[in-house]
């Protein structure tokens, strides 16, 4: 029984430390070309689409 438990606590915790391993390193990247071409060219040219 305990090494049931030990085997449920450590499988939970290697899923929370790859989880936190994924959000950490995507903070630590920097923004993509394309994220920011997109919305600096919708900013500008989506404008004209929401006057009514």
């Amino acid at each position: 029984m305990l090494a049931r438990r030990f085997t449920i606590v450590c499988l939970l915790m290697s899923l929370f430390g790859m989880f936190f391993a994924i959000i950490v390193a995507e903070a630590g990247r920097p923004a993509r070309s394309w994220d920011e071409a997109s919305s600096k060219v919708c900013g500008m040219n989506c404008m004209n689409h929401f006057r009514p």
